[in-house]
């Protein structure tokens, strides 16, 4: 049997391979943010990929970028998500949710004309969709001092309620040009106070939410997700010297926290990527299919390579949902239909059948 397909033990969960589903945004909940039966189906149909790390899920209303994205900050919200967790419990699965405040992605038409903000007053390149259609990124506020530890309290709030809801645990995104990336990139991040500046500064906010919810749930419930160097949506970081001591600083400050897993979007070959799986001494998920489509034979080479521990698989599982059997035995895959991939309903997110015909939509 192939090593992708041996067990491995998680922080407290014993997943039964070597690659993990993705986050990945869907944009269908329903009213109040709040994640429906749909989602329900969607995520306990893949509970074969023994952890599943859900779409980005705002942790306050201030919080959200896109439109129809779930929350998990309000009761509702916490019940919505309870029927997710049971559901993909159900079904063997363990699932954790994936906190993203997107900071100045965002838009207020697309949160009730709630404002945006970020580290500094910048505005995000480029356009997001609203439901009049595409428009500039709003001109976020930048945040006071005295508002951080506010949000380092959403997250701890948010993650307590994804505990409350029996999720099995949380991510946290500090990646892809969200607010947490945003105040590591020195293009994001032109403060002048403790949260900006050096490296060191640049972290800061990134190590204190990661301790804060650490404590409040418990370390080995808690991965995080990171992307040095990525240079999307405006988190530009260009100065190598300047990623290292930034990522190394912030993954020197979680090494000791006991976290379930530091998950990095980059190549896991890179020197960078291997000196921080050394700093960090856990559980690594490598992310390569941001650009390309993560395919099981680069799951292998990865795994082969000990270059990390697992794989975060993200676009064949939407249309696979039991991928994993479908790898394992050779059997052919589903294509993705990308028009059904952003809102909508059951086409596209749980009509896809599994390798008897059926499916549970």
């Amino acid at each position: 049997m192939s090593d992708v397909f041996e067990p491995i033990k998680v922080g407290t969960w014993d997943l039964p391979q070597r690659f993990v589903m993705a986050p990945l945004t869907r944009n269908r909940a329903g009213e109040g943010q709040v994640p429906g039966d749909l989602a329900a189906t969607h995520y306990a149909q893949r509970a074969g990929a023994g952890l599943v790390i859900s779409e980005g899920t705002q942790p306050s209303a201030v919080g959200q970028g896109y439109l129809d994205t779930p929350g998990i900050h309000t009761p509702e919200q916490v019940e919505g998500w309870r029927a997710v967790a049971d559901a993909v419990h159900a079904e063997g699965g363990h699932i954790v949710v994936q906190l993203m405040h997107a900071g100045r992605i965002a838009h207020p038409a697309n949160k009730g004309g709630l404002e945006t903000v970020a580290p500094s007053a910048i505005q995000t390149p480029g356009v997001i969709v609203t439901a009049e259609g595409k428009v500039e990124h709003a001109v976020p506020r930048a945040l006071e001092t005295n508002e951080l530890a506010s949000i380092v309290q959403e997250f701890v709030h948010a993650a307590r309620c994804a505990v409350a809801a029996g999720l099995d645990g949380v991510e946290l995104h500090a990646a892809n040009g969200y607010l947490l990336h945003q105040f590591l990139a020195p293009s994001a991040n032109e403060r002048t106070d403790t949260h900006g500046g050096s490296p060191e500064k640049r972290a800061r906010l990134v190590i204190e939410v990661a301790e804060a919810v650490a404590d409040a749930i418990g370390g080995d419930r808690v991965g995080i997700r990171i992307s040095p160097a990525h240079n999307v949506q405006g988190a530009i970081e260009e100065d190598p010297t300047d990623v290292a001591d930034t990522y190394g600083h912030l993954v020197d400050a979680l090494a000791p926290l006991g976290l379930a897993y530091l998950s990095v979007l980059a190549d896991p070959a890179s020197d960078l990527v291997k000196d921080l799986r050394t700093r960090f001494g856990g559980t690594l998920i490598a992310n390569t299919g941001f650009a390309d489509v993560t395919d099981l034979a680069e799951v292998q080479q990865v795994i082969d390579g000990d270059l990390a521990d697992l794989v975060a698989v993200g676009r064949p599982f939407l249309a696979n949902p039991d991928l994993a059997a479908r790898w394992k035995s050779g059997a052919e895959l589903n294509e993705p239909d990308p028009a059904s991939f952003y809102g909508g309903g059951a086409k596209g997110y749980t009509d896809y059948p599994f390798l008897d015909g059926a499916s549970t939509a």
